[in-house]
């Protein structure tokens, strides 16, 4: 499969993202800005129930997501499972994300500083403390919310579940 088939409109570079923010007639804000990220490996029920939560924050939900390079510093070298350009056409086919932009570093401060969400979002495995980037938003006004996850998903369980159920390698 090649990257141009995958090719979505809510898939956009930090850059052109920024480019069409700034195109806005005069006096036509955005609206209010939601950011939440992640690696997005294994897409699950849990990850679609965040982000549609995450959504009722606002009028436009960005995700942040890990590059290949990334996700491999912060989960090893055998992940991620989906590359990037797949795991972006996957969570732009959501009807409850606006945008997604893929990013190198190994946390989204650099990409949440140049977005300048009003609120920021994730999982509640994230005390609000440790959430990167809360420091900021809130110094320019936005909130901070760490939201309950859906008992029971996560992309290592999967991981996992799929393992044990491999048949063995002869």
């Amino acid at each position: 499969m090649t990257a141009h088939l995958l090719a979505h409109p809510k898939i956009l570079s930090r850059r052109d993202f920024l480019d069409a923010a700034s195109r806005k007639p005069l006096g036509e804000p955005l609206g209010t800005i939601v950011f939440t990220n992640g690696c997005f490996d294994l897409l699950h029920a849990g990850h679609v129930h965040l982000l549609r939560r995450a959504r009722t924050y606002g009028d436009v939900l960005v995700v942040g997501l890990n590059s290949d390079t990334s996700v491999r510093r912060i989960k090893g070298p055998t992940r991620p499972i989906t590359p990037l350009e797949q795991r972006a056409y996957v969570l732009a086919g959501l009807e409850c994300v606006d945008v997604v932009i893929a990013f190198e570093e190994d946390t989204p401060l650099e990409l949440i500083k140049a977005v300048r969400p009003h609120v920021l979002i994730k999982g509640g495995d994230w005390p609000k403390e440790r959430i990167v980037g809360a420091a900021e938003v809130e110094s320019w006004g936005g909130r901070v919310f760490s939201l309950d996850l859906l008992p029971g998903f996560s992309t290592t369980a999967v991981v996992e579940r799929i393992l044990r159920l491999a048949p063995p390698v002869c």
